[in-house]
């Protein structure tokens, strides 16, 4: 029961950030893509950029500064590279983004998060 209240909870946050990047101008290419390296919650283009982007939704807005680790970034990375010719033509950049969500905090937007 706990897991699937999880689960829940996740989709929720990815819907909430994905209306947030529509709302920055971004346009929404893909939702939780799997690869054998892990899964990507969200796939988002603006421009000639497209953001791999990993989404933390928690309960409590103070659990968020350690929502996100350089382990969980490596695995979106490896997920991204994996992927990256689906959705990034030949010349665009791409980078992978965080978006952190809690119930009474404006979302906190981490643009280029992984970098090697």
């Amino acid at each position: 029961m706990k897991r699937q209240i999880a689960e829940q909870s996740g989709r929720d946050g990815e819907r909430r950030a994905a209306l947030w990047l529509r709302a920055k101008g971004w346009q929404i290419l893909d939702h939780r893509v799997k690869t054998p390296a892990g899964e990507i919650d969200l796939v988002a283009k603006r421009g000639s950029l497209v953001a791999f982007v990993e989404v933390k939704w928690r309960k409590r807005k103070e659990e968020l500064d350690h929502a996100i680790d350089q382990h969980r970034l490596s695995r979106v990375a490896a997920a991204a590279e994996a992927v990256a010719h689906r959705y990034a033509a030949q010349g665009e950049d791409f980078r992978i983004d965080v978006i952190l969500l809690a119930p009474g905090a404006f979302p906190r937007h981490i643009a280029n998060a992984w970098q090697p």
